[in-house]
């Protein structure tokens, strides 16, 4: 810290920033040159215009679950209703199932990420046992559906093309502005083995009973969505780019083998055929209960599991509103289910599981579902649906309406048969439910595109389950949302911005998941302020609810609910890649003149004497001097020197104080302290300041300060602090709130950055590892995989 004693003009001069001697970045431009213009659809507030519409398609579906083929085969009944303003003489449908053909654009296109995840540890060419399994089975798996019958209400056939993942019917005749149509066609595919050939469904086979597990979605040909800024959503299924769908009522009836378990989109409507006579009175207790309630017990399940009835059975669900529809069969299936009613939520949370995932599942699927709608319609709205059901099977982390998968289990250890879990299985399975249960609200309520825009459903719904994860324990681990757990990416080289189409986003992750939940966990914390942020958030929600939101209207409802121009914001955590990193480079004191010469030449004179002795003078201490030995020698100077007062300086000064006013006496006389604090912008991201002051004394005090700060100066400015009492250090970003990615720069005087080294002794012995190397290099990889990110 740099200490000047100056006067006032000079300290206001010292405040203006500095001109930039290169073009000037305006960082709080507008976003009008990025987003569309608004319309009578779409309002310039961010909320559904007054001429707001969206299609609508309803379905009829009759299917069939063949067991011993992995193989699903229906038909259906589609009737399109066109809401639009527009004639369409076509419609496009998604047949999602086609990813798995061996020839479809993912095979083909999939590439590694470098020559270099083609070699093991060591250098050596190798692959996993897994990896290429799934390599091998992908080229001769017979994937993809089987289009037939295609005929329009009247029975007579309908032209069709279809385009990999995209099939359009031919309409015979013009479908007008609010028209319908109907349609119905039959179909067939094989169940792809999830976790061979990957993908958001499919079987998993239980070796040790012999018995399979089927999560089904994408199966049967969709509507695509058509909307006002896009038309016809035509992007192809990569795997990576989700779906948008349009909303409708479904009827659908599942043949499956006669002991199997079904769980689905929407409500059962033939228990009394499905279920025994102790099963549903177990669940007609269980929507009152304060507790799960078991509807098929684990015994129940083992014996089926171990006879394997003949027959089938067929399970007729009911679903309104909702934009899909997914399902779960198993005879291996544990059910437990409980009655939830809160505000306008009434629903029941419902859990099917294998014995495999006890006690896990058992104990936490249900109370997570609860939890997770308890929270979730505290920041958006009440639950809509009368169900929430979590599956646990093959998929990871999969979400959709009603219905979502989860992946995690206990482990059972090879050797003594013991069945645990660590504590990060406990909270990875907790964490899943919140985030797939959640997705119920993004997006199958606010229902986004995610083909276009996978951070509109999965970075809100990410925040949300940060939120929700808060609640559910203290200290809960660390995870997306936290400004910390962001820093590594956000100094990363390898990635694109937020606002980049959902098959082109590089760390898929960190860009959809985690920077938009933090970027909103900051926008909450520091730039709003809890109150603002909830209001304007909640009311996105209800303004979207069983709509179509873009970008825009996110960004527009925002800024018009919080009354916050907020443009600065997306603009820099939305579009670019800029990272957060302010230095905070110096701080110079002032204190004011109080011009009076006893007090002036008194602190000089202190100041001075502050200052370091010169290493000459300190040798020269002792010497002996002339004039000490001559006192003759000595006159008027050496018993004064220059912070002497003399009576012309008290002159001087009665002459000053006589031309001031009482006001500016008064100023002269405050004992204020003023400070220059220098901050440089290193990583592009404004942001606002929070400065933890230290004064002598000890206190502490922390001054918040807007990202406005930096409109004029967008990489360097100098800031004025005034206060009471000498500072002795600032911190910026004490708390660690805003993604700062060089923590070592925010301190004055800089701190220590403490760390710690490892000590290890040198291995002699290399010989067993020599002999390891000599082995081949495809052998399985044993350790335990990370969990995939949910979806």
């Amino acid at each position: 810290m740099i200490r000047t004693h100056a006067g006032l003009a000079a300290l206001l001069f010292l405040a203006l920033p500095a001109l930039a001697a290169e073009p000037f970045d305006d960082k709080f431009r507008q976003l009008d040159e990025l987003l569309p213009t608004p319309t009578s659809v779409r309002a310039a507030s961010g909320a559904p215009g007054h001429a707001y519409w969206q299609q609508r398609a309803d379905y009829v579906i009759r299917a069939s679950l063949d067991e011993s083929k992995r193989a699903i085969s229906g038909s259906e009944t589609i009737t399109y209703h066109n809401k639009s303003p527009d004639t369409l003489n076509y419609l496009w449908l998604q047949l999602d199932q086609n990813l798995f053909r061996a020839d479809s654009d993912t095979r083909k296109s999939a590439t590694l990420p470098s020559r270099e995840a083609w070699a093991n540890a060591r250098g050596e060419d190798g692959v996993k046992f897994d990896t290429l399994r799934s390599l091998f089975t992908a080229q001769s798996f017979e994937g993809g559906f089987s289009i037939a019958n295609l005929k329009g209400a009247d029975g007579q056939p309908l032209r069709y093309t279809i385009n990999r993942t995209m099939m359009r019917i031919d309409l015979p005749q013009p479908l007008k502005p609010g028209a319908r149509v109907s349609f119905s066609l039959d179909w067939r595919f094989n169940i792809p083995e999830q976790k061979v050939l990957g993908g958001r469904s499919g079987y998993e086979h239980f070796s040790e009973d012999k018995n399979d597990l089927f999560e089904v979605a994408q199966w049967f040909p969709r509507m695509a969505a058509y909307y006002d800024t896009y038309g016809w959503q035509h992007k192809q299924f990569l795997g990576s780019g989700e779906f948008t769908l349009e909303f409708g009522d479904y009827d659908v009836q599942l043949t499956v083998p006669a002991d199997h378990v079904v769980a689905a989109t929407g409500e059962l409507q033939n228990p009394e055929q499905v279920l025994s006579a102790a099963q549903r009175e177990r669940l007609e207790k269980a929507r009152t209960a304060s507790r799960p309630v078991v509807i098929v017990t684990q015994q129940e399940a083992e014996a089926a599991e171990k006879q394997k009835a003949s027959g089938t059975k067929t399970w007729h669900f009911k679903a309104k509103n909702v934009r899909d529809f997914a399902w779960a069969s198993s005879r291996k299936f544990i059910w437990d289910a409980q009655g939830y009613k809160n505000g306008g939520t009434n629903m029941l949370a419902m859990s099917y599981y294998p014995k495999e995932g006890n006690p896990l599942w058992g104990q936490y699927s249900t109370a997570a579902i609860i939890h997770t709608v308890e929270q979730y319609s505290k920041y958006t709205f009440d639950y809509p649906y009368p169900v929430a059901i979590s599956v646990n099977g093959p998929v990871g982390g999969m979400e959709y309406p009603m219905i979502s998968f989860n992946g995690p289990r206990p482990v059972k250890d090879k050797k003594t048969g013991e069945i645990t879990y660590p504590k990060r299985t406990k909270m990875g399975l907790i964490g899943v439910i919140i985030h797939e249960v959640g997705h119920n609200y993004f997006p199958m309520v606010v229902n986004s595109d995610e083909r276009q825009w996978t951070w509109m459903d999965e970075g809100l719904n990410t925040f949300v389950q940060y939120l929700a994860e808060q609640a559910w324990e203290k200290d809960w681990p660390r995870g997306r949302g936290d400004p910390r757990m962001i820093v590594d990416y956000m100094k990363s080289k390898n990635q694109v911005p937020i606002m980049t189409n959902s098959e082109s986003l590089l760390q898929f992750g960190n860009n959809a998941y985690a920077k938009p939940a933090t970027a909103l966990n900051i926008l909450r914390e520091t730039v709003l302020g809890r109150e603002l942020f909830d209001f304007a958030f909640r009311e996105y929600a209800q303004r979207w609810k069983f709509k179509r939101p873009t970008p825009a209207d996110f960004f527009r409802t925002m800024e018009d609910a919080s009354g916050t121009d907020l443009d600065w914001f997306w603009r820099g955590w939305f579009y670019t890649t800029d990272n957060v990193d302010i230095s905070l480079d110096g701080i110079t004191e002032y204190t004011v003149s109080t011009k009076d010469p006893e007090v002036e030449k008194a602190l000089k004179r202190a100041q001075r004497n502050g200052e370091p002795i010169a290493i000459a003078d300190q040798r020269n201490a002792s010497m002996a001097r002339r004039v000490d030995s001559q006192p003759e020698l000595k006159d008027f100077y050496n018993e004064h020197d220059e912070f002497t007062v003399t009576n012309k300086d008290r002159n001087r000064y009665q002459e000053q104080l006589a031309e001031l006013e009482d006001w500016e006496k008064a100023l002269l006389k405050t004992g204020k302290h003023l400070y220059m604090v220098d901050f440089s912008n290193l990583g592009g991201l404004v942001m606002p300041l929070i400065l933890e002051i230290e004064f002598k004394s000890g206190k502490k005090t922390i001054e918040r300060i807007p990202a406005e700060v930096w409109r004029y100066s967008p990489k360097k400015i100098t800031k004025l602090l005034i206060t009471d009492e000498p500072i002795v250090g600032i911190t910026q970003d004490p708390f660690m709130e805003t993604a700062d990615v060089d923590p070592s720069n925010n301190a004055w005087p800089r701190k220590i950055q403490q760390s710690r080294v490892e000590l290890f002794k040198t291995e002699r012995n290399t010989m067993p590892d020599l002999m390891k190397d000599m082995k081949t290099p495809l052998r399985k990889d044993t350790k335990t995989e990370k969990a995939k990110s949910s979806d």
